[in-house]
């Protein structure tokens, strides 16, 4: 008979943090709105994730919300977890089957298209730099190489600057951050694949919106408000109309 896993510790502080970010919860989903800067896993010197944090909604069995799916670091926005294993199995299979929606937003900066939308569609491969992984543009029969699709639309533009919404219609590791930043309009404040700190203090990357079936079958739209850094950074440089 497997025993039940003793409850894990979480601060008060930390409880009231991670229960703040909530935007929608039930006995299947809870849905976030997730900063930028808090690590959505732990591990390689991560101090404080949403998955540790999660450990505030655990039933007195131990059982915790479980993880479905990821957002880097940098990225705020929506982020969904499943309260049991059939509703995880369940979210996760929508994911993988791309039966899911994601819409995010993006401040950019570089050479913008004359065109106001199109597809992205250059194959990804992972690679080791400097002890840290990122994605680059590779062959089709390129060992490892993964097909990947992105949609985009400018939704305002102001010299070289523009805000951007980036539909994903793939899930490759910093997928839209290496679209954008291949197509010469890398987004604002990556460290990765754009000028980092010099351009702005953080990612400029919100994941806005998630359309996505819930365990109970019907068919649900989350969305997280804009940061106030974000809207502060677009208002600077003439992109508000597009929020």
């Amino acid at each position: 008979m497997t025993r039940n896993r003793p409850v894990e510790k979480v601060s008060a502080e930390d409880a009231a943090f991670v229960r703040g970010l909530v935007i929608f919860e039930d006995d299947k989903v809870i849905v976030f709105d997730k900063p930028s800067g808090l690590a959505v896993q732990g591990g390689g010197g991560v101090e404080r994730s949403l998955d540790g944090l999660l450990a505030a909604f655990a039933r007195s069995n131990g059982k915790r919300p479980r993880l479905v799916h990821r957002l880097d670091r940098g990225t705020s926005g929506v982020v969904i977890t499943a309260r049991t294993q059939p509703a995880a199995a369940f979210l996760s299979e929508e994911f993988a089957a791309r039966r899911t929606e994601k819409i995010y937003l993006a401040l950019v900066r570089g050479v913008l298209p004359p065109a106001d939308s199109g597809i992205l569609k250059t194959p990804l491969v992972k690679v080791e730099e400097g002890g840290r992984p990122r994605m680059i543009a590779s062959k089709p029969d390129r060992k490892g190489s993964q097909a990947a699709t992105t949609h985009w639309q400018i939704l305002a533009r102001n010299g070289d600057a523009a805000l951007v919404e980036a539909r994903p219609e793939t899930g490759r590791m910093h997928q839209i951050r290496a679209h954008l930043s291949m197509a010469r309009m890398p987004i604002l404040g990556d460290w990765l694949y754009g000028t980092g700190a010099q351009s702005a203090p953080r990612l400029m990357l919100h994941a806005r919106r998630l359309s996505i079936r819930h365990p109970d079958g019907d068919e649900m739209h989350f969305e997280a408000p804009i940061p106030k850094d974000f809207a502060a950074l677009a208002a600077e440089l003439g992109l508000q109309s597009g929020l």
